[in-house]
């Protein structure tokens, strides 16, 4: 149940930070949805073996590169997830950062 709970704030969160951004564009509820899924498979399974790749780099930034890693995962997404497209790696970073922050607030207030 606590699983579904998260795919639906997280499913909220997509729609609406793409509804913020410009560069971001989200179809419809149901494909906010699809790359709730795919973002949060990714994050779970991709996303620790990319950054343990990329932990010389990440030193040397003092974690900046994180960023990055954060916005080549959402251009990922949205090469995967058809009806979600970003425009261009800067807004992915945008809808990245914006789409934690969204996220962490539905989260602290849905217990």
């Amino acid at each position: 149940m606590h699983a579904l709970i998260t795919v639906i704030l997280s499913s909220i969160a997509v729609f609406v930070t793409a509804h913020i951004l410009p560069g971001a564009h989200v179809s419809s509820f149901g494909v906010a949805l699809v790359v709730a899924v795919v973002l949060g498979f990714i994050n779970a399974f991709i996303r620790p073996i990319i950054f343990i790749l990329t932990l010389p780099i990440n030193i040397l930034t003092l974690g900046l590169f994180t960023f990055v890693i954060m916005g080549c995962i959402v251009l990922l997404v949205s090469a995967i997830v058809p009806g979600f497209e970003v425009d261009g790696f800067w807004w992915a970073l945008a809808f990245a950062l914006v789409l934690a922050i969204i996220n962490s607030f539905l989260q602290a207030i849905v217990p």
